[in-house]
């Protein structure tokens, strides 16, 4: 893969957290009944981070869960032989709260689509918003995010590739060509 375009540095990752923050205590009128779900791997460091910039702004911390989604995707005989399997933690009730599923980049819509039915077996949320860092487009089924840090118009050739501090030791978002 070719590096195409460094879309995002630490700084444009930060701001874009923050945007999204402050768009959900304003959407959700507050940080009351509301807990932030990463989808793992990289939307839980979203989560984590974002239930901090919430805390800072609103006084008020988010509950935080982490949710594995690998039994529930509908491509799991394509991922691996042996796929690896995450540990869902979401140590709270989520009856009746708003929860806002977090993670890195929207594509087709399956990760998130698996996201919400794994989430319904563990109860029935007041309502399910979806924040994510990146939307790049294709989607394959009726999702949409409500919360977005950067649209990045794509080419099924190319991939988002988001780099976060508390995984690869680094932070940023860049556009990679697939080689043919």
């Amino acid at each position: 893969m070719k590096l195409k375009a460094a879309l995002m540095n630490a700084d444009g990752v930060s701001r874009a957290l923050t945007r999204i923050a402050h768009e959900i205590t304003e959407r959700n009128r507050g940080a009351e009944r509301l807990a932030l779900i990463g989808i793992h791997t990289r939307g839980v460091p979203i989560a984590e981070r974002l239930a901090e910039l919430i805390l800072r702004f609103e006084g008020i911390c988010p509950e935080v869960g982490k949710l594995d989604i690998t039994l529930y995707r509908d491509d799991l005989t394509e991922i691996a032989l042996q796929p690896i399997v995450k540990r869902t933690e979401v140590p709270f009730d989520i009856q009746g709260l708003r929860i806002v599923l977090c993670d890195d980049v929207l594509y087709t819509g399956r990760t998130a689509r698996a996201a919400l039915d794994a989430l319904i077996d563990l109860g029935r949320p007041a309502l399910i918003q979806l924040a994510v860092l990146v939307d790049r487009g294709h989607r394959e089924l009726p999702i949409r995010a409500d919360y977005v840090g950067k649209n990045v118009p794509t080419s099924r050739h190319e991939v988002v590739k988001v780099r976060l501090e508390e995984i690869d030791c680094a932070e940023g978002v860049d556009l990679l060509e697939v080689r043919s």
